[in-house]
């Protein structure tokens, strides 16, 4: 078959999981600064193609091929990790242990950041002509993109901190989809159409997606954004980091792991009523 039912995907992540809990750490700080690295071209390109084409739409539609491709070669997000690593603790692997879950996050985040930051100052090198000019129509877009999701939230104070949490946990409930998707189909076209629509749709949505922001909030202050480094940390990042390992990590990671790897007893059937036989006359 082409795809896997619920109980071998859900295994299936399961055995991610532990076997990212494992990875060295070179190897998963390589796999995690090309994830990062990957899934900021594609946020430059969607930009890129909703200024040009003023059709917000068509960036979401174009976006998620970024994601297909990292995570076809094998490259890992932060947002992923969230939802995989902690089943392989929660199914009780061997050898799996809370410091070892957070190992493999800190490792994650920190090269997705650095793959994310490579590409922010490439890509404003290209919108600026080297930092020789001001920066082009896409490069404010991206200033002010970094504004209105920072300052903007924090204008609201409580209210608007919530709403960024809430942003963030819809995102990675989709992402996760998404990896879960790359797992219950077994050829590659599966694997991009399963990924493709959950990604269309939080981007589109304007969800938060803290590897996403590693590129665009470094970036716009490097194009010369109206915010500071502790708005972006305090009024996006943060925030954003924490409802994304809720939002993968509650519905999708524990609710598949729960109905799929750990199913609940059947109830018994119903007795049917015996049939009620005629006296012959």
């Amino acid at each position: 078959m082409s795809y896997l039912n619920p109980a071998e995907f859900v295994t299936k992540m399961i055995d991610a999981g532990e076997a990212k809990a494992f990875m060295s750490t070179r190897d998963t700080i390589i796999r995690a600064y090309m994830a990062g690295a990957i899934l900021s071209l594609a946020a430059a390109f969607a930009v890129t193609i909703t200024v040009q084409t003023g059709e917000p739409l068509l960036g979401a539609v174009l976006f998620p091929v970024g994601f297909c491709m990292l995570y076809l070669l094998g490259f890992d997000l932060l947002t992923g990790v969230f939802t995989l690593v902690p089943l392989a603790l929660i199914d009780k692997r061997r050898g799996v242990t809370v410091r070892a879950v957070l190992r493999n996050w800190w490792l994650v985040f920190v090269g997705n950041f650095a793959g994310a930051l490579t590409v922010a100052v490439m890509m404003a090198c290209i919108f600026t002509f080297s930092f020789s000019m001001d920066p082009n129509e896409v490069g404010r877009q991206i200033g002010t993109i970094g504004e209105s999701r920072t300052v903007g939230y924090a204008d609201h104070g409580a209210a608007g901190m919530l709403t960024l949490f809430i942003r963030g946990v819809l995102c990675n409930w989709m992402v996760s989809t998404g990896v879960v998707g790359a797992m219950m189909a077994t050829s590659v076209p599966g694997k991009v159409i399963a990924m493709w629509m959950p990604i269309l749709v939080f981007f589109y949505l304007g969800f938060e997606h803290s590897i996403v922001n590693m590129y665009l909030f470094p970036s716009g202050l490097m194009l010369g954004g109206d915010f500071s480094i502790a708005d972006y940390l305090l009024w996006n990042e943060i925030p954003t980091v924490i409802g994304n390992l809720v939002g993968g990590l509650t519905f999708v990671g524990l609710t598949l792991y729960a109905t799929h790897a750990r199913t609940g007893a059947a109830r018994n059937a119903p007795a049917l009523p015996e049939k009620v036989k005629v006296p012959a006359e």
